[in-house]
């Protein structure tokens, strides 16, 4: 998102916590999955979201427009938070719909962060998300949008089989029926770093060529609070091909430190 798209976000996101402070797991589900349906509702009419995202349009006009459309279809809590979206000021149509999704998983995050669950969420999610990236044909089954949503969907519950907390079963749910045209290994890895930045972590990705003990994961989070100055969440994962050494991955900061990095590093200097 363009500056004036992510600063009416980030009022969008305070708001919806003042709006929604001290309301149960049931309440902010239900808010969740209102503005989840509110989303692909704009990402379909796409006369309409250019329509709401308008600046030459007065607010007013705006507002009522979307109230209109929405009246009785979804509770106050939630069209209060649509209306504070439509009345903002948007870089393009298609970051008014990203606005709208991401309060939806905010809310969805909320539930599990009132249940102590989310670093649980988290690490469900991105798991998911590594499976995706191992088998591919996955990914694609689950984002076929040629397929009906109600198959991906069901096909999404088989896989998790029960092992997953509500709120992670909610946001995988929402980005298979969903996807938007987006590769679901990306959508899932967004969802993995807002878990994070709830918990006001950033997550380091870090790969290695053998599992890290606990005393070297415990050194590696201190010297990466250290250089990030705040607490980092770790997911960490395994390769073999790396032979020694790690790959960190922090936001589009990367840190290879592998030994196959360092021998590529090194062959590239060779004369040839």
């Amino acid at each position: 998102m363009r500056p004036a798209s992510r600063a009416s976000l980030a009022t969008a996101r305070e708001r919806l916590d003042t709006a929604t402070d001290g309301l149960g797991a049931d309440e902010l589900t239900r808010l969740g999955e209102e503005l989840y349906a509110v989303a692909g509702f704009l990402d379909r009419e796409r006369g309409l979201r250019r329509n709401l995202a308008d600046r030459g349009s007065p607010e007013a006009s705006r507002k009522q427009l979307i109230q209109r459309l929405l009246e009785g279809k979804i509770g106050d809590r939630t069209m209060e938070a649509v209306a504070e979206v439509v009345t903002s000021r948007w870089s393009r149509p298609l970051d008014l719909v990203d606005a709208v999704e991401e309060l939806a998983g905010h809310a969805i995050f909320a539930v599990a962060e009132g249940d102590s669950s989310l670093e649980e969420v988290e690490d469900e999610l991105f798991k998911f998300g590594r499976a995706l990236d191992a088998q591919p044909r996955l990914a694609t089954l689950l984002a076929d949008e040629n397929r009906p949503a109600d198959d991906r969907v069901e096909l999404l519950t088989t896989l998790l089989d029960g092992r997953a907390r509500p709120a992670t079963r909610t946001l995988l749910e929402h980005a298979v029926r969903a996807p938007r045209r987006r590769a679901l290994e990306g959508v899932v890895d967004q969802l993995v770093d807002r878990a994070a930045a709830r918990r006001e972590r950033y997550v380091a990705h870090v790969t290695a060529a053998a599992p890290l003990t606990e005393e070297q994961e415990s050194r590696l989070l201190d010297a990466l609070g250290r250089i990030y100055r705040r607490p980092i969440s770790m997911q960490a994962e395994i390769d073999p091909d790396l032979l020694g050494g790690l790959v960190i991955r922090v936001g589009d900061e990367i840190i290879d430190g592998s030994l196959s990095g360092r021998l590529e590093r090194a062959r590239q200097w060779l004369p040839h």
